[in-house]
């Protein structure tokens, strides 16, 4: 049965496939001379602008901590969302490779605010205060909210005036324009964004991400970042074949794969929502008096977070693989993951609904 844990478990798409088998064709020149990566250069400044620069990673980690590193100074720090995955799921690869302290906020949503870095920024200049020269937005965001383009662009005003640089996560930043309906550049250089981390092993290739970087005087030595983190592939072109493909303006691959999940996941949350509403129809609620089924936040990218009881959630889970994401209001209840990749089939959300149901009784 499909599984509904998480994005990086699809398989690559076959034109991804395709792409790697292209390239695997003679000699080329290692460590990015190549013209697979000379390509994506030029695919990369078609969706971002004149100005962009491509710098292909291995991850989304590698990534994240090269883009960083580069716009910040060795005493600098980012401001983050609590919830980010540089906050919580990369092992503190930013402090323990790049010497950087990230100072996390509270963002219920997943989404920062200004108020976020008018919170930091009273410590700008305090020699004993971590300086706060950075934020780093996720988009969309680690609890499947999108940014909105005025959200961001008031952000990176106020980082700006500040003094402050701009990242964004881009893990499914496909996602998130695929949502809003907007370029790629529209949702990032057209608001001033400084960096971006590309995502692309969530969206359908094989392996690789890339370091985007939209205004070169923001960054400094990006390159030894690079392989200083152990991010710079020997064999460049496969991954820059890749994500050139994945960006192909005559195909768009990249926004195919993104809406073809967050219409997947929409499907999914008309399913919950009407399961739920039959649960308290015929009057079933929690002993706690709370919903049995229930989704506190918006489905805008490719992912869903449920509250039911763990006993349906294990249930469900026999069929098919999912995470939870934390604990519910009451120990018997548990909000979980359930996540869409760009294969996910109406059949297959189908088919999880038939066994929310059934675990439901």
């Amino acid at each position: 049965m499909a599984a509904f844990a998480s994005d990086n478990y699809a398989p690559a798409h076959p034109a991804i496939l395709d792409a790697v088998a292209a390239a695997n064709t003679g000699h080329a020149v290692s460590y990015g001379d190549d013209r697979w990566t000379a390509h994506l250069g030029e695919v990369v400044r078609h969706h971002f602008g004149d100005q962009a620069q491509a710098y292909p990673v291995f991850n989304g980690t590698g990534a994240n901590v090269v883009s960083l590193g580069a716009l910040l100074p060795r005493w600098g720090s980012a401001i983050v969302s609590d919830v980010a995955h540089l906050n919580t799921d990369e092992n503190a690869a930013p402090e323990r490779v790049a010497g950087i302290k990230l100072l996390p906020v509270d963002a219920p949503d997943g989404k920062l605010t200004t108020a976020a870095l008018d919170r930091y920024a009273a410590n700008l200049g305090d020699p004993h205060r971590a300086q706060a020269l950075a934020v780093s937005l996720t988009q969309s965001t680690e609890l499947g909210t999108v940014y909105s383009l005025d959200e961001i662009r008031q952000i990176a005003d106020a980082a700006h005036a500040y003094g402050m640089r701009v990242h964004i996560d881009g893990s499914r930043i496909a996602n998130a324009a695929a949502y809003l309906g907007v370029g790629l550049g529209a949702l990032t250089t057209e608001l001033g964004i400084d960096a971006v981390s590309f995502g692309g092993t969530k969206n359908g290739i094989l392996l690789g991400e890339a370091v985007v970087v939209l205004s070169p005087d923001a960054v400094t030595g990006l390159e030894f970042m690079r392989k200083t983190s152990m991010q710079l592939a020997s064999k460049m072109r496969y991954v820059s074949a890749q994500l050139a493909a994945l960006l192909d303006p005559e195909h768009d691959l990249w926004l195919h794969n993104a809406t073809a999940s967050n219409a997947r996941a929409a499907q999914l949350r008309s399913g919950v929502d009407a399961l739920a509403a039959e649960l308290a129809a015929d009057g079933r609620v929690h002993d706690s008096g709370a919903p049995l089924l229930h989704v506190e936040r918006p489905t805008q990218a490719n992912v869903v977070f449920p509250t039911l009881p763990r006993s349906v959630a294990d249930a469900v889970r026999a069929e098919h693989r999912f995470y939870d994401w934390r604990p519910g209001v009451h120990p018997d209840l548990v909000e979980s993951r359930w996540m869409c990749s760009w294969d996910t089939t109406a059949d297959d959300v189908e088919a999880f609904l038939s066994s929310l149901r059934k675990a439901f009784g």
